[in-house]
């Protein structure tokens, strides 16, 4: 009989978003009538910007033509979208960023998972807690972990909490570690990080021979003029960091997939004694195991940088950020203690009356027929906060807070 991957074995139950689902099915099921509102996953709804439409459809119409036909592209990205990405993201920015360093894929989720082909399994791991459940997820299959303990932590991964008394922003670690888990605007909690921080993450890093994975995803989200979008934009980041981005949220291609993370070429690791750059093994790596992004994708993506898709793109961003404004002001104003939607599309929401994240959960299921997301699926130190999403129709937030404030 064929042998599995035992490291699967080691996982929780159910992945966060699953059992969500399962407990909405369950529901769903004994109140077939009820008109649910779902803020709990971060997808968007609101239409692809028209721009994206456009070129993708002019990309379709090339492909039906002799001329125009496409087969397999470059695994890495077509050239003309890696320009435009290293001239908009990172050279408007004064990053020193080249196009041969950004590898175009189908996901920051993908590529957060996958960047794992290239580390070694000896590498000591950091993550916050609490966190995007894929970063620790991926780790145990893998085989980088043991089993998780009665608070939910698996041995061989350091957790280091993130709470309101730090602003939900990890404290620089005293010990050291080898590959370090990063995400701002932070989710789940919707935290920055500002430049001084960072600067200090980049100290930390080069100074114990570091990697940082530096999750962006909602960059785009960012209000303060003050606050990095990058974490190339900090000096020396190019030899401790690697960046993963997405259009998914900006420019709402969560059903559309696109994506892509930045590799510097300075950027080293380690096989043994020998010292070796990680462009090369990421490129090797995509090149074995990726077919590329399909043609009319990424030309719906090089329209988010056209003149009428950075507007397209800003107002939608500025409609998810509304919401945002909408959940904080009702249920500030309601009495309960909400942290991020300033900077990020998701509230932080300190549960009422000490009741644990799935008791909200269910009571806010129950009793207002809303779907959020329990903190405690994002780590231990989550559990007592609960997250709501900034995705969705307006009027489906402003009813959604209509019921939450009555309760």
């Amino acid at each position: 009989m064929v042998q599995v991957n035992a490291n699967y074995l080691k996982l929780k139950a159910g992945y966060l978003f699953p059992e969500i689902s399962r407990r909405i099915k369950d529901f769903n099921s004994k109140n077939p009538n009820a008109d649910l509102i779902r803020l709990g996953i971060g997808d968007v709804t609101e239409p692809l910007p028209l721009a994206c439409r456009e070129a993708m459809k002019s990309a379709i119409e090339e492909m039906g033509t002799i001329q125009g036909f496409r087969g397999y592209g470059p695994e890495q990205g077509y050239e003309w979208l890696r320009e435009t990405i290293a001239k908009n993201d990172y050279l408007s920015r004064d990053c020193e960023i080249s196009a041969e360093e950004i590898f175009v894929s189908d996901g920051s989720k993908c590529d957060s998972s996958n960047i794992l082909d290239i580390l070694g399994k000896d590498n000591k791991i950091a993550v916050t807690d609490p966190v995007y459940p894929v970063y620790v997820d991926t780790n145990v299959m893998t085989g980088r972990t043991g089993k998780f303990n009665s608070s939910g932590e698996y041995e061989g991964l350091t957790y280091i909490p993130i709470k309101s008394e730090n602003e939900f922003v990890a404290a620089i670690p005293k010990e050291k570690f080898d590959l370090i888990y990063l995400c701002f605007p932070n989710n789940p909690t919707g935290a920055v990080a500002t430049r001084d921080q960072l600067v200090e993450w980049v100290k930390y890093a080069k100074s114990n021979s570091a990697l940082i994975l530096f999750d962006a995803a909602y960059e785009a989200f960012i209000q303060d003029d003050s606050i990095p979008h990058s974490i190339f934009e900090i000096e020396g980041s190019r030899d401790c960091a690697i960046e993963f981005r997405s259009f998914s949220k900006n420019a709402g291609f969560t059903g559309t997939r696109c994506a892509f993370t930045v590799i510097p070429k300075s950027l080293k690791g380690r096989a043994g004694a020998k010292e070796v750059d990680l462009w090369s093994l990421w490129n090797r790596r995509q090149s074995t195991k990726f077919n590329g992004v399909s043609y009319m994708v990424q030309r719906g993506a090089e329209a988010v940088y056209s003149k009428e898709g950075q507007t397209q793109v800003k107002k939608l961003v500025s409609f998810y950020m509304d919401n945002a404004r909408i959940i904080k002001s009702n249920l500030t104003s309601a009495g309960f203690e909400v942290f991020g939607a300033i900077n990020a599309p998701y509230a932080w929401i300190k549960t009422p009356r000490n009741m644990s994240s799935w008791d909200f959960f269910d009571f806010l299921l129950e009793n207002a027929n809303v779907v959020g997301t329990p903190g405690s699926g994002f780590g231990a130190a989550g559990e007592g906060y609960f997250r709501l999403s900034a995705f969705n129709s307006r009027e489906n937030v402003e009813e959604a807070m209509q019921r939450i404030v009555k309760l």
